[in-house]
């Protein structure tokens, strides 16, 4: 296993008047320009790639992974809607001094980046969505993909999600024994690009610290994501005005490309970057250069003093 960056800051921010609290991890520069990272389904706070992690400190960037509430160091909590998210997130911004930023959603992720940008369009520079995840409800749905199933489970995801978690948090508990085969299966069971990306020792390594340091003190918060993924997101995907980037694979087996075609068609202000072959997890290796394209619509919209 290959050396992985740890967090330059690790901890939890209390949230919603001190009822709850949510986890994230710090990585590259105090001072430089913030870039929200919020992970998948499954997933916590360190699920960020090791490039991404390294480019932050070279690039002078302060890059933000979040535990969502019921993973790693989060309270467990369910939110009504998509949208109710933000609030928590502006506390932890508050907490951390931030003021304006750009975020990044993969997969799960991506909906509540997208609630967050029309939440703080004053405050988010840009989006970048990977592989993201599409409403199956309301005006805005688009049918098919692993949500379908997830729309058919809900009802029992709502009732037995909290005690399956509890069990799956026990299981990972026991660390490296069962988390290393759990990645190798989900590999064997991917299309090839996902496959070779999972073979790539840096991208095993992130996956296993995540899962570690995330999925091992709680795992509620996939099954609070699908409950919620199938209700009505709290926001119209056409009100988000904030520019937005989607890069998704032609070959996703788990949230189908036309998923990304209809979502960038709804966005105002929206750019589809087709990853041919690439299936759900391997457009992550393209990480350096979403931050960069990040980065280069936040000059657009804020030029550097003096310019």
């Amino acid at each position: 296993m290959i050396d992985i960056a740890r967090p330059k800051i690790e901890g939890s921010i209390a949230v919603a008047d001190g009822d709850r609290r949510i986890g994230f991890a710090e990585y590259g520069s105090a001072t430089g320009r913030a870039i929200v990272w919020l992970h998948g389904t499954p997933g916590a706070r360190r699920q960020i790639p090791v490039e991404a992690r390294a480019y932050a400190l070279e690039r002078g960037i302060r890059l933000i992974g979040l535990d969502r509430p019921g993973v790693g160091s989060s309270s467990p909590h369910r939110y009504d809607n998509v949208a109710a998210f933000a609030p928590d997130l502006a506390e932890v911004l508050e907490a951390l001094g931030i003021d304006d930023f750009a975020i990044i959603g993969l997969s799960g992720g991506g909906p509540y980046a997208l609630g967050v940008a029309h939440a703080m369009p004053d405050r988010v520079t840009a989006a970048g969505i990977l592989g993201g995840v599409a409403p199956t409800v309301g005006p805005d749905r688009i049918e098919g993909g692993a949500m379908r199933l997830g729309t058919l489970l809900a009802p029992l995801v709502s009732v037995a999600g909290a005690p399956i978690g509890q069990v799956l948090s026990v299981a990972l508990g026991f660390a490296r024994p069962i988390a290393e085969p759990a990645i190798s299966i989900y590999g064997r069971l991917s299309p090839q690009a996902d496959r070779e990306l999972l073979a790539r020792p840096e991208f095993r390594a992130m996956f296993l610290d995540d899962l570690l340091h995330g999925g091992s003190r709680r795992m509620n918060a996939p099954f609070a994501d699908v409950v919620v993924f199938a209700r009505d997101w709290g926001f119209r995907v056409g009100d988000v005005t904030v520019p937005v980037r989607w890069w998704h694979g032609d070959a996703d087996h788990i949230i189908p490309y036309a998923h990304g075609e209809h979502m960038v068609s709804l966005l105002p202000d929206a750019k589809l970057f087709e990853m041919p072959g690439e299936s759900h997890l391997s457009t992550l290796h393209m990480a350096t250069d979403i931050i960069d394209e990040l980065l280069a619509l936040w000059d657009q919209s804020r030029p550097p003093l003096g310019e």
